[in-house]
């Protein structure tokens, strides 16, 4: 068959145009300082394009930009040197691979992608910018083994420098065995991924439990003492040698006989952690009381089943069964399991769920073998031993001036980033050969979003509105839809994945059911040329994916867009609402001003208020920290900027529901639950969310962690703050790095000063 010509175009820069000259540069000192004023980074005269912000160039540069071993200058120094060496890359690798028909074609597709990085409507994951492009740019090399696929012998082969091939996904999902020498390669494993920034999950399920016996006599230790050293493994290791806590994910399926243990741990530790704490030890997540308790470097979640969430409303028991045997050891009232649950995440945040028929109904490659973990924040869920590289479109970049979204340039977007993405599977290392031949085989990638709470509060679209629901399922459902056709004429330009054809059938079946699910879509309340074109474009998948096949296994996920977020000023994080309206704008040479965010002012321009009136509520929320009860807003127009903490749990789950269906992972995101929620209320968002057809839920309720030295801000209309003061966090951890207040990003806390992402929520 002849191959196809790849939709690659000039789009976002102009053809015989110096791209670099059509941005505006500037020069800007970077310092961050920590809680106490000391300087936490530095440096001087920093290049990058004139409209980024401070705080995106000062995570930029403190985070991305290799320190040493550059030539000439020790470190990089500008965004346009970080996104330079990670571009050409790309198109080295993709006429390596012969992805490019020709060298022309590969310069349009770079030019392109520099001009995306550089305009901040999309970033990759981090692993990218710790480590692509650092040996073709700057010779650096990194003795550490590592697995790759080799173009010229057809082979997973191995090698011992990292950095020609480097570690590129964020997201890992490794497979344990029932023995010690599983357990301890895993350790090693771990240690490999964190060291270059990536994070990793596992179902520690095939675990035998201490009530059951070893071949050679006596009892096994038991899944919870193995846990506690891979914890301790974890929050020793700096991920990416830049921020200090690994991303990790423990998961552990409702039949196995520790399960009450394991519901527990982080329960029991958090006590142990919090009797440190009066006790005069250190309440932050570095101080003494949480270094001495295990499980704090992990996001904890149950694995139920259908069968399982019906024993808990029938009130029926539940079988607790051997590993090896599967054999019942005892039973157990599912509805104290339930409880035991829904009790400890009331208490400390964990566990979250994962819902196993759920996921596995949606499984493109079931002949491979079940759906058993997912990556440290739930967003990737695939087979054992595989990988996930991201990249996130920033949705604030995609709204033109007229306030009108600009849907063709954010198909463009996507096709030129998963493209990339589909470039970095082949390019790239893996820890073990069997991860690095599952990467091979069934390509996933995971393209996301950042900023759609902002994008609706520019809008004046409100986050729990009906409307607010189609615009972030029509975007996801755009987006998806891109990926896979882009993925079917990759199939016809270079074969569709090598697990594709024993899983043709299911694949083509998962593709229907997310075409099918445009119809649950609002369409009422968009513009009409979004859904031809969203319906056009699934037209396509169908088409295309029966004639060619798909290049790769799955295509999107909602990752949490920690730091990346911060990088591309995309103001809110992944899918989550705005987190607060009150921001801090870094000033270039050290220093902040409060400011309210720029989504909020755009909203209410787009309502009609004038600028006075807009001044006078920018001035009660200064001093309150909200807009709830504010006279000069409308009644009708209160429910648009409710933050998250302000939103009920429900409204939450009702925007995940509304995106799910056209997400091939699932969707990294905390449902904020209020001080007052009791365990009940958690209950019965748990079970919201599988009646809902969520793949899998975390929740945060303010005030379960013992690092938490803040209450939550309630505003009232007697309460009033001076203006300039700093306005409290909503009872979050400070950070281990800097000191700085910190916010929910997805399943993780990040720093709002430096950037740094700490442990999991």
């Amino acid at each position: 068959m002849k191959k196809t010509e790849l939709p690659i175009r000039h789009f976002f820069h102009t053809p015989g145009q110096d791209l670099e000259k059509s941005f505006a540069w500037k020069k800007v000192d970077c310092v961050i300082k920590d809680h106490q004023g000391q300087v936490y980074f530095e440096m001087e005269g920093v290049e990058a394009p004139e409209f980024w912000s401070q705080l995106a160039v000062d995570i930029a540069a403190s985070k991305y930009f290799r320190k040493n071993g550059i030539p000439r200058t020790k470190s990089e120094v500008s965004i346009r040197q970080m996104v330079r060496r990670v571009s050409e890359r790309v198109r080295t690798a993709g006429l390596k691979q012969k992805f490019f028909s020709s060298k022309k074609q590969a310069d349009i597709f770079e030019k392109e992608l520099r001009a995306l990085l550089f305009s901040q409507r999309g970033l990759f994951n981090s692993p990218v910018w710790f480590n692509y492009g650092l040996h073709d740019a700057y010779g650096l090399k990194a003795e550490s083994p590592c697995y790759w696929f080799n173009p010229k012998t057809k082979k997973i082969e191995m090698r011992d420098e990292a950095l020609k091939h480097p570690q590129v996904s964020a997201c890992f999902i490794q497979k344990i065995e029932d023995s010690l020498e599983s357990i301890f390669e895993l350790a090693k494993t771990e240690a490999r991924l964190f060291k270059f920034g990536s994070g990793s999950g596992t179902n520690f399920s095939t675990l035998r439990s201490k009530h059951e016996k070893l071949e050679a006599g006596g009892t096994s230790s038991g899944l919870i003492a193995f846990l506690d050293v891979l914890d301790r493994g974890a929050g020793s290791v700096k991920s990416g040698g830049t921020t200090r806590r690994a991303a990790k994910m423990v998961i552990l399926d409702v039949d196995h006989p520790e399960i009450e243990d394991f519901i527990q741990w982080k329960v029991r530790e958090e006590k142990k952690a919090r009797v440190l704490m009066e006790a005069g030890y250190g309440n932050d997540y570095e101080g003494e009381a949480y270094r001495t308790v295990s499980g704090q470097n992990a996001n904890n979640s149950v694995r139920v089943s259908d069968d399982f969430m019906k024993a808990v409303e029938k009130k029926s028991d539940w079988a607790l069964r051997a590993r090896l045997t599967e054999k019942p050891l005892r039973q157990v009232p599912a509805e104290k399991i339930w409880n035991q649950i829904s009790e400890a995440a009331w208490t400390c945040a964990d566990p979250g769920l994962q819902f196993k028929d759920t996921i596995n109904s949606w499984h493109t490659c079931p002949e491979a073998g079940p759906i058993n973990a997912s990556n440290p924040c739930s967003e990737y869920l695939f087979l054992d031993d595989s990988a996930c590289n991201l990249a996130s479109l920033n949705l604030l970049r995609f709204i033109n001036r007229d306030g009108a979204f600009d849907a063709h340039g954010f198909v463009q977007a996507a096709r030129v980033f998963f493209m990339a993405q589909e470039i970095l599977v082949d390019d790239a290392s893996y820890p073990t050969a069997r991860i690095a031949q599952n990467s091979h085989d069934y390509r996933p990638l995971g393209l996301g979003i950042a900023g759609l709470g902002a994008f609706l509060m520019q809008k004046a679209i409100a986050y729990d509105s009906d409307e607010g629901r189609a615009w972030g399922a029509a975007i996801v459902a755009l987006l998806t839809g891109t990926a896979y056709e882009c993925s079917a004429r990759m199939a016809a330009h270079q074969g569709p994945f090598p697990g594709f054809k024993k899983n043709k059938t299911a694949m083509l079946k998962v593709m229907a059911r997310h075409q099918k699910a445009l119809g649950s879509i609002g369409w009422s309340t968009l513009p009409e040329e979004l859904q031809a074109l969203t319906e056009e474009v699934w037209r396509q998948v169908i088409t295309l994916g029966k004639r060619h096949g798909y290049r790769n296994a799955q295509a999107t996920v909602m990752a949490p867009t920690g730091t990346i977020g911060l990088v591309m000023d995309s103001e809110t994080t992944g899918v989550e609402p705005e987190f607060s309206l009150v921001k801090r704008k870094k000033l270039s040479g050290g220093g902040d001003l409060r400011i309210v965010a720029t989504g909020f002012l755009k909203g209410l321009e787009r309502l009609g208020y004038s600028l006075e009136q807009a001044q006078t509520m920018q001035l009660f929320v200064e001093m309150n920290g909200t807009l709830q009860g504010c006279p000069d807003l409308k009644p009708e127009h209160q429910k648009i900027f409710l933050t998250a903490m302000e939103l009920t749990p429900e409204a939450h789950l009702r925007m995940m529901a509304a995106l799910q269906p056209f997400v091939s992972g699932a969707i990294s995101k905390t449902v904020n639950m209020p001080r007052e929620s009791t365990v009940e209320d958690v209950s019965a968002l748990y079970k919201r969310a599988w009646s809902l057809g969520l793949k899998a839920v975390a929740i945060y309720r303010d005030g379960s962690k013992g690092s938490q030295p803040l209450e939550a801000v309630k505003a009232a209309k007697s309460s009033r703050l001076p203006k300039g003061d700093v306005v409290p966090d909503a009872g979050l951890p400070k950070c281990f790095e800097c000191g700085g207040p910190t916010e929910l990003a997805g399943a993780c806390f990040r720093c709002t000063n430096c950037g740094t992402v700490l442990g999991c929520a």
